[in-house]
């Protein structure tokens, strides 16, 4: 589905960074099916991704990117949470960044647009379905991330996620892994066919996989470290019945 604009405080763009992109870009290819042009990954020739060199601000792997219409003052926000600012604000092709920490450490991006929104095409394989983040402290992370954009924690379909303001799902919540990061999660068609490609292609799974929310979800990592997620629909028979009711007539209910 092509995407044209994001929601302020929403993930709308991820990024990787690897010491050899070269060679990144190849499992990625494989894995995906995406193309390289300059800094960011192609699907069927729109953008999907972005990928760049490892530099002493950047480690190595995957950085999540949330929608910032005024960077500035966003930074501002993140300060007086108690984040840091990590970089100073960078023009880019299409848009304005910066690197950030949480009040716990986890890495994120802003991204200011200035012409290119973020990722051009959501809900379908190779894209980018969902970031979650990764943090034992609780508390802490409900703290920052309430007042800094306004999220607040509910859990949903067995799993934990973050609301914006409108009360619109915006990202994950993972605990219990002795990790403070952001992590994407990739849509694919099919979870146990991307496990087979990952393996092939020198990656290694490290978790799943599990059935979480409505999705079948796996942990992987690529071959230079780099940790990310795949996930595919669940799909479950719907049985829909058709009773008739004195009280309030025709009455559908649904099983499965």
């Amino acid at each position: 589905m092509r995407i044209r604009g994001f929601a302020p405080s929403t993930p709308c763009w991820v990024e990787l960074t690897a010491s050899d992109p070269d060679d990144a870009a190849g499992f990625y290819a494989g894995l995906f099916g995406w193309q390289v042009e300059g800094d960011r990954f192609l699907l069927d020739g729109n953008a999907v991704a972005g990928i760049g060199r490892t530099r002493p601000e950047r480690s190595e792997g995957w950085l999540t990117y949330l929608a910032a219409p005024d960077l500035q003052t966003t930074i501002t926000d993140v300060t007086n949470a108690y984040g840091r600012q990590l970089t100073w604000p960078e023009e880019r092709h299409g848009a304005r960044t910066a690197v950030m920490a949480d009040a716990s450490g986890a890495m994120f991006g802003l991204w200011q647009a200035a012409g290119f929104a973020g990722a051009q095409l959501r809900g379908e394989p190779g894209t980018m379905e969902w970031s979650d983040l990764i943090t034992d402290d609780v508390t802490a992370a409900t703290r920052f991330y309430g007042s800094v954009f306004g999220w607040t924690l509910t859990q949903e379909f067995g799993s934990s996620e973050w609301l914006s303001e409108a009360h619109d799902s915006v990202a994950g919540l993972i605990t219990g892994r002795y990790d403070v990061r952001w992590q994407p999660s990739f849509q694919v068609a099919d979870t146990t066919e991307a496990i087979d490609r990952c393996a092939g292609l020198g990656g290694r799974v490290i978790s799943g996989p599990v059935e979480m929310g409505l999705g079948s979800y796996v942990e992987m990592v690529d071959p230079h470290g780099a940790p990310f997620a795949v996930t595919a629909p669940v799909h479950r028979p719907v049985e829909l019945n058709v009773a008739y009711n004195d009280i309030i007539g025709m009455e559908l209910t649904y099983g499965g």
